[in-house]
């Protein structure tokens, strides 16, 4: 039982942090983002819980540790996504482009 709480807090945590990083962006709601951050807490939170397994018992200050990790486990995965996603992770660039080349101008009907 106390696993199951564990897990519970890591998610609310994720999805508290995920609440307000929405209202601070003033965009409209995207429910795959919001789910995306879903997702990450409770792997997250199945982490905790499978690491809380061979502790003596959970207090406050564990519950509170739970919720602060699926908050940061959030944080840190909208930021890996959204470096991913844009452009500003260091990946190599298509030859194409690296060579001057523009890419193809749409053809009039």
């Amino acid at each position: 039982m106390e696993r199951l709480i564990i897990a519970l807090v890591t998610l609310l945590g994720g999805l508290v942090a995920a609440l307000l990083g929405w209202l601070d962006s003033k965009e409209s709601f995207d429910g795959r983002k919001f789910g995306g951050s879903a997702v990450r807490s409770l792997i997250a939170g199945i982490i905790f819980a499978v690491g809380y397994q061979i502790s003596d018992g959970v207090n406050t200050l564990d519950l509170f540790y739970a919720f602060l990790g699926g908050a940061g486990v959030d944080v840190l995965g909208n930021r890996i996504a959204g470096s991913l996603g844009n452009g500003n992770f260091p990946v190599s660039k298509s030859k194409e482009l690296d060579e001057g080349t523009s890419p193809q101008e749409p053809k009039e009907s």
